[in-house]
């Protein structure tokens, strides 16, 4: 069964990864707009020196990739690097297939960026990655946390990243271009929020289990996280202890692996706008 889970997420990634390059390469770059993040950060490059788009994109994503693996962990880096590979060979695909859509800029932009964030939704659903700034942004804020014991969000990491891109397409490449961009991001993440429940936010997970010490020092031993433990009481079960849990929504997948390896345990996942101290 977990072999079976694993090889679908796979495939989700990849077919993800797919209709993200077909929204770029033959819907986005064709209509004047670019993607966001590192992925933009690489369509910039290639457009200022020429060089193959895939090409920019590995030199660019290749040392977030690294980074990844060093700070989160093997089972995340594997998910992203395959993800990462097939975006850049549906690049490669895509740029030599003709296609034109025969719209206004307005309408084609937003169609690929509904595409586009269609793609990511599922490859971020299935614990994937194929934008180095979000891998960026959960290393600042996974060493945030265990520096301060707090818990932080993903969004001003990402906001501040993603302004940088944009006013980087501002005033190298045209205002058209980078006022087109910004609609690419605000439906793609609009897309991709509604799949995923804002994954740049914090997640709170609920766990009632009557073995709360092996769920605890799973969760210390391999995300560095601590627990509020609070005694309770089921009308079946009987005594228990419900656990709350606060990660980031990279961390979940783990989340879940610790949780499905302790039987008997139920558990429930929502999303935190703000903590207050």
């Amino acid at each position: 069964m977990k072999k079976r889970k694993a090889l679908l997420s796979y495939i989700l990634i990849i077919f993800g990864a797919i209709m993200a390059s077909f929204a770029v390469a033959l819907i986005l770059l064709p209509n004047d707009a670019i993607d966001y993040g590192t992925a933009g950060v690489a369509i910039i490059i290639s457009k200022l020196t020429g060089l193959q788009l895939s090409l920019c994109v590995l030199f660019v994503f290749l040392p977030f990739i690294i980074a990844g693996y060093v700070f989160l962990g093997k089972k995340f880096t594997v998910k992203a690097a395959v993800g990462s590979v097939v975006y850049m060979v549906g690049l490669e695909f895509f740029e030599k297939i003709p296609f034109e859509l025969n719209t206004e800029h307005f309408l084609a932009v937003a169609f690929g960026g509904a595409i586009l964030g269609a793609g990511l939704a599922l490859i971020l659903r299935n614990g994937g990655c194929i934008d180095g700034s979000e891998i960026l942004a959960n290393i600042v804020v996974k060493k945030l946390s265990d520096r301060t014991g707090r818990n932080y969000s993903l969004t001003p990491m990402l906001l501040g990243f993603n302004a940088l891109v944009y006013i980087t397409v501002f005033v190298v490449i045209d205002a058209t271009a980078a006022l087109l961009s910004l609609l690419v991001y605000v439906v793609a993440t609009a897309v991709i929020d509604h799949y995923t429940d804002h994954f740049e936010a914090i997640k709170q997970v609920t766990i009632i289990t009557q073995d709360p010490d092996g769920i605890i020092k799973d969760i210390k031993d391999k995300l560095n996280k601590t627990c509020t433990i609070m005694d309770s009481r089921g009308a079946i079960a009987g005594e228990n202890n419900t656990l709350i849990c606060y990660i980031s929504y990279f961390e979940l997948p783990l989340m879940k692996e610790i949780i499905s390896t302790h039987s008997g345990s139920f558990s429930t996942v929502s999303t935190i706008d703000e903590i207050l101290r």
